[in-house]
């Protein structure tokens, strides 16, 4: 435990060191699809935007809008046009195929892409979460701190028959998740989820969920899921781990205690230090995890 301790101690300080390598060393192949733009994003998830930006938007007239799944209050929405899953798993599959420095998106996953060393926090993810997720987010999960999503973590996670072919039962370090299928062409591969992590009951019931492309589900991060075997093809996901440090501060989703803070660079784990002005001096890393 104090060796897994030490490691991820080391993890921030080494993630900073790639992205500044990458940062200027790297040549991309489309520099379009690290700046967000409208076009990138379908039809019917602006028109679900619209509608939770306006005045008289309520919880029920959004589900209209999405497909709804069983009690466990997971969405599937339209995120980006297939053009831009094509562009971007190109440019993915580009940084996987050069020699820069590469770190993986967790313990679980082998293979796949930390988007805030190839430099798309600032310019892609954050004003996507921000201006487009966020309001939706805030109807659905309002206990979740749906509203006040200050942070995130955001990766790209690949599967394919000679690499990672499937994901454990496990619950995400978010208070809200948006997993997005890129593509390419897959089969079976389907996520599954049971139950929400504080409330395990002795026999749970999962439901499995097929992926469809360009297409994104929405979840509590406290709800066990995980990822059935593909068959064949190759399949990229874009994971995005929304957090509200109004939520995490009070209790560490991980290990269910008060967290104890260390300082870290960006937004670390999502949580936050209150000064006695009350106003947030930086965001923290739990020295657990």
């Amino acid at each position: 435990i104090e060796t897994e301790v030490q490691r991820r101690k080391q993890l921030i300080h080494q993630s900073v060191e790639r992205k500044a390598i990458i940062s200027k060393c790297y040549k991309r192949k489309h520099p379009e699809v690290y700046v967000l733009q409208d076009s990138f994003l379908a039809p019917d998830f602006l028109e679900i935007v619209r509608y939770c930006t306006s005045p008289d938007a309520h919880l029920h007239g959004l589900l209209r809008y999405l497909e709804s799944f069983s009690d466990k209050r997971i969405y599937r929405l339209p995120v980006f046009t297939e053009e831009f899953c094509q562009t971007f798993v190109d440019e993915l599959e580009n940084f996987e195929q050069s020699d820069m420095p590469k770190g993986r998106p967790n313990t679980m996953n082998n293979y796949g892409v930390l988007l805030n060393e190839l430099g798309m926090d600032e310019t892609f993810i954050t004003p996507l979460r921000e201006k487009y997720l966020q309001p939706i987010t805030a109807l659905l999960y309002p206990d979740m701190g749906g509203a006040c999503l200050d942070s995130h973590k955001a990766f790209v996670v690949k599967y394919s028959l000679h690499e990672d072919l499937d994901l454990s039962s496990h619950y995400d370090n978010a208070e809200v998740t948006l997993n997005i299928s890129l593509g390419k062409d897959f089969t079976e591969g389907n996520l599954y989820f049971g139950d929400f992590s504080q409330d395990p009951t002795p026999v749970p019931k999962y439901i499995e969920i097929e992926h469809v492309g360009a297409q994104g589900l929405l979840h509590r991060g406290g709800q066990i899921h995980g990822a059935l075997p593909i068959a064949s093809g190759e399949r990229w996901n874009l994971i995005i781990w929304m957090r509200s440090s109004a939520i995490r501060n009070q209790l560490c989703p991980m290990c269910n205690k008060k967290p104890e803070l260390v300082e870290a660079e960006g937004f670390g784990d999502g949580f936050t230090e209150t000064l006695e002005d009350d106003a947030p001096e930086t965001v923290n890393l739990c020295s657990l995890w």
